[in-house]
């Protein structure tokens, strides 16, 4: 099964030509000035999240003017939009417009409305060479007023040399407060052509234990199994994280043999 891929960054929506979740799914949005892409969400919720540039997103009646300020995912904090199932929406490019298209399932009975960048929380995670910052865009915990039936989503920008996701995590089985299963997907982009990453993945009742390059626009999809990545030195990895299950909690379980790093870090922070 294939668990990392290439996502096409041609003109157009680039969807997954090989995906084994059964939850989530993305496509990548490349429109330039003036064009304009017409989707339908179906039986799905999709949260539109802006790499780079500014668009016009119509759903219906409801229409997000011109929305977009960063000019690529290194630029702050981003601008998302969430669109209920069951809604035809056209999206509209003012310059070039780079977008990320993320899907679960849901019959949520909603209005759709936009995530502006004072809505998104930051955060710093980790420590030493294992800090990152996350950007939390649609989660639980950071906007519980913001209504979502699956999808938790948000971004995660790790420095050069520096791991994230550390220690290792997986979440596969429905067991609050401890676990909770979803599955996940890494949407990875590279502030430099040249410029990669690794990412590891495994799972010992799976049976197996890959190490993936990092490259731009590639992307990372765990519908199982631990999992790490990190940045190579001189070079900043972007990653939008995007997650689906039965429940919308966030809970994870570390890697027992990894584990102790975490009870360091406020030692190290300290």
């Amino acid at each position: 099964m294939k668990y990392f891929t290439n996502v096409d960054s041609a003109p157009g929506a680039n969807g997954l030509a090989e995906n084994p979740c059964r939850f989530l799914d993305f496509t990548r949005l490349v429109l330039a000035d003036g064009a304009s892409f017409d989707g339908t969400t179906g039986d799905r919720e999709v949260v539109i999240v802006l790499f780079g540039g500014r668009a016009t997103v119509r759903v219906g009646d409801r229409v997000f003017e011109k929305i977009g300020q960063r000019p690529n995912p290194f630029g702050g904090k981003a601008y998302a939009v969430y669109l209920p199932a069951g809604r035809r929406y056209t999206v509209t490019a003012h310059g070039s417009l780079d977008a990320g298209l993320c899907s679960a399932p849901a019959d949520l009975k909603t209005e759709p409305y936009v995530v502006e960048p004072s809505r998104v929380v930051s955060m710093k995670a980790g420590a030493a060479n294992f800090s990152r910052e996350l950007n939390n865009i649609l989660t639980p915990s950071s906007q519980p007023d913001l209504p979502a039936q699956r999808l938790i989503v948000g971004e995660t920008l790790v420095p050069s040399g520096n791991w994230s996701t550390y220690p290792a995590h997986k979440h596969e089985v429905d067991n609050l407060p401890y676990e909770v299963y979803h599955e996940e997907m890494y949407y990875f982009r590279v502030n430099t052509p040249e410029g990669f990453g690794i990412c590891r993945h495994y799972s010992p009742q799976h049976g197996y234990d890959n190490n993936y390059t990092v490259r731009d626009s590639t992307i990372f999809m765990a519908p199982h199994g631990y999992h790490t990545t990190c940045s190579a030195p001189g070079y900043t990895n972007y990653f939008l994280w995007f997650l689906a299950g039965n429940i919308r909690q966030q809970a994870v379980a570390l890697d027992p043999d990894l584990a102790w790093v975490q009870k360091a870090v406020p030692l190290i922070n300290g």
